[in-house]
């Protein structure tokens, strides 16, 4: 299974890739470069150590709003599954959150935070907390009946209850949550760097874009898509080992 998993994203990627090269050749826009050119200015970056120093910048923004929404995500969305009350006050703040414009709350965050490390942060957090949220409280919230009123013919106290009986049975779809933010917050990051101050990763695709640089840009969004698919496998395979055996889906499919 693990063969013919590996076997399928080879051919997916070179059918992406490959078509980006023919794209790229057939003369469609002066914009597009092939995969070809693309891949020799990525390699120029990460040569001359200006991809590193890009990451070095990009990564401060989003390593913070990762762990803050992931922390405060999971605590609050425990909380929402498990108090009714609670859900009816806070969840309507995060499906707002979900589905609102980013674009047009990042001049509002500069007017509060300015153009710093805060305002990128809290890019960050809008993106993967409500992702992390909602995951979290639908899996507290759609844990088996039977089990909870098992353990109450048990005796078990409530905090006994969340312990060990609740968390373990919503945490495979919690971290898939976590996983599902993760994603979220690479999008914030760039989007925060593009929109807020021109850092990192965002300066290269800027700079590179105002120059004509075509095959700069194209390297610098495709190392965006490798290290973000680089980081979900690495946090798949974390998920499988911790919950092997567990057939549980994802709230958000």
């Amino acid at each position: 299974m693990m063969g013919r998993s590996l076997y399928l994203k080879i051919i997916s990627a070179v059918v992406v890739f490959g078509s980006w090269e023919i794209g790229g050749r057939s003369g469609v826009s002066f914009a597009f470069p092939p995969f070809s050119e693309s891949m020799v200015a990525f390699w120029v970056l990460v040569a001359d150590g200006t991809m590193f120093k890009a990451y070095a910048e990009t990564l401060k923004p989003l390593v913070v709003g990762i762990i803050i929404s992931g922390i405060l995500g999971i605590i609050l969305g425990i909380w929402i599954g498990l108090s009714e009350k609670f859900d009816w006050l806070i969840s309507p703040i995060f499906i707002v959150m979900q589905s609102a414009p980013l674009a047009a709350l990042i001049p509002l965050l500069i007017m509060a935070y300015g153009i710093g490390l805060t305002s990128k942060v809290f890019v960050v957090c809008i993106m993967a907390m409500p992702v992390i949220v909602l995951n979290t409280s639908a899996a507290v919230k759609n844990t088996p009946t039977n089990i909870k009123e098992m353990a109450k013919a048990y005796q078990a106290k409530y905090s006994d209850i969340i312990i060990k009986v609740i968390l373990p049975a919503s945490s495979p779809i919690i971290f898939a949550g976590l996983r599902l933010g993760v994603s979220a917050g690479f999008i914030g990051a760039i989007l925060s760097e593009l929109k807020i101050t021109p850092t990192g990763v965002g300066d290269i695709i800027s700079f590179s874009r105002s120059i004509a640089d075509y095959p700069s840009m194209y390297a610098a969004i495709f190392s965006i898509i490798l290290l973000a698919v680089l980081f979900l496998n690495i946090l798949e395979r974390t998920e499988k080992i911790l919950f092997k055996g567990s057939n549980q889906g994802y709230v958000s499919d």
